[in-house]
């Protein structure tokens, strides 16, 4: 093993040069035999941490011998060939990033809290969050025995700030619209709050016009949604194919070059603030100003958990009516019930 420190005398005090980096220090003595002990000690102190990798990868290659050579650009690769397919493309999409390109040749064995920590300078949001999940899924495989960054170390995540789509905001982008597609599709989502990629694959066998439904399951999750068709929403189906694919042409759009395509209307239309999901979000807010029951709601949007559902309606305003108000209501109630009597 090589030696890190060497020594020399500059007059009669004596200085150690760091052999990597060609810095010298001086080791305050005068004295050979003093400085050679502080020599020794330092090299020590230095040959000992390697030394213990050095056992580490002699003991990890016997029991298995990739182990060793493993990079973060195999753990990437193994993350992104799991789940269903949304996922497997969206973690390739974010692999691809310049920001993973300090750790992606990185061995597991030889990484620290500092690589890590070059990326969390960056600030972007999206990189730590699936670098978290990166660091989580080599946990839980047993390619790194402990986490390199403690948990409280991790920067904090907030969230931005959602809305939903106004209704008025709705009219001008539809205003603004030219082509029939796109303003039939807009039209279903505010109808309906599906997600953008649910919206643009259904297909006219998700219709049942004898119930009166629409019924399909979310690509996300894998849960259903489903429900009733209001006339408003007849007046968008009756616009729309009797086979086949509601949106022949969106669906053959990637998730992403919808919500660009639709970023560029709501620009040319000036409206600002919003995305595709904000119809997920206005329709969970509507639900809930007029008192739909919060079942319906999460059957409808199809969602699993109450929490997602209340996260998205957070920003509904509900004016409550005052107690004289049902009252009355009451009473009329009543008064109509003797009448009928």
């Amino acid at each position: 093993m090589k030696t890190k420190y060497t020594l020399f005398r500059r007059g009669e005090m004596f200085y150690m040069q760091d052999s990597a980096t060609g810095r010298q220090t001086s080791l305050r003595t005068k004295d050979e035999g003093e400085a050679t002990s502080l020599l020794n000690a330092r090299n020590a102190a230095q040959q000992q941490p390697t030394l213990n990798l050095h056992l580490a990868r002699a003991y990890l290659t016997a029991s298995d011998p990739a182990f060793v050579e493993r990079t973060w650009q195999t753990v990437m690769e193994q993350l992104q060939s799991r789940g269903k397919d949304s996922s497997r493309q969206r973690y390739a999409s974010v692999f691809k990033s310049p920001s993973f390109n300090g750790l992606r040749s990185k061995k597991l064995l030889e990484t620290t809290a500092d690589d890590f920590f070059a990326v969390f300078k960056e600030g972007k949001v999206a990189i730590t969050y699936f670098l978290k999940r990166l660091h989580t899924f080599a946990l839980s495989l047993g390619w790194i025995a402990l986490p390199i960054v403690a948990p409280y170390l991790w920067p904090k995540y907030k969230a931005k700030d959602r809305r939903g789509i106004t209704k008025e905001e709705q009219e001008t982008v539809l205003a603004a619209e030219k082509k029939a597609e796109w303003k039939l599709f807009l039209e279903l989502l505010w109808e309906t709050g599906a997600a953008q990629g649910a919206a643009a694959a259904m297909t006219a066998e998700d219709v049942d016009w004898q119930s009166r439904t629409i019924t399909y399951f979310r690509a996300k999750t894998g849960s259903r949604a489903q429900f009733t068709i209001s006339k408003a929403l007849e007046t968008v189906l009756s616009h729309l194919p009797t086979t086949g694919a509601l949106f022949p042409n969106l669906s053959r759009f990637t998730a992403n070059d919808r919500a660009s395509r639709f970023r560029r209307r709501c620009h040319r239309a000036g409206v600002t603030g919003v995305t595709l999901h904000s119809y997920r979000y206005a329709w969970a807010e509507r639900a809930k100003i007029v008192g739909m029951p919060e079942r319906f709601a999460q059957a409808a949007l199809g969602h699993n958990s109450k929490a997602i559902h209340r996260a998205y309606a957070k920003k509904a305003q509900i004016i409550v009516p005052s107690l004289e108000e049902y009252e009355m209501k009451a009473a009329a109630t009543t008064q109509q019930s003797a009448v009928a009597a």
